[in-house]
């Protein structure tokens, strides 16, 4: 059993990793390694919303934030491994190769796919990350009591 939670879990993190990708990151990166697989849609990418909720203090109560687009699909390749994609947004194109990725990931390609599009896109978001922090570290302010002395 936790052979499948851990393969779960690292499914979880390259999906997660395909829907937070810039579209034309992930496009570049796809179209210059990856040759187009033969495939069948399950489901065609359809565009629609979801509601995204949020935790007061990040532990309290669930209220709803509010509405988010988001793109969708599932397809089967024609070896029979299923990849499915939900991304923000309405890029279709994006949906299919986040999903073809999946199914890709699935296969025996799964170690080049790794680092020839899921490192690079890591790297990129490892990139942006370091970047808001230090944008939102310059703007800190350290605050400080004096002591009056009057004891």
């Amino acid at each position: 059993m936790q052979g499948l939670q851990a393969d779960q879990k690292l499914r979880q993190a390259w999906m997660g990793q395909l829907a937070k990708a810039p579209s034309d990151n992930l496009a570049k990166l796809f179209d210059s390694f990856v040759k187009q697989p033969e495939f069948t849609w399950l489901q065609a990418p359809e565009i629609g919303a979801v509601m995204v909720r949020g935790r007061a203090g990040g532990t309290g109560a669930q209220f709803n934030l509010g509405e988010m687009t988001i793109t969708r699909c599932a397809l089967r390749l024609a070896s029979g491994e299923v990849g499915h994609a939900y991304v923000q947004g309405r890029d279709k194109a994006h949906a299919q190769r986040a999903a073809l990725v999946d199914a890709l990931m699935q296969t025996d390609q799964a170690p080049a796919l790794q680092s020839a599009i899921l490192g690079p896109l890591a790297a990129e978001a490892a990139a942006r990350n370091t970047a808001r922090a230090q944008k939102a570290a310059a703007t800190k302010v350290e605050f400080f009591t004096m002591m009056r002395g009057e004891d």
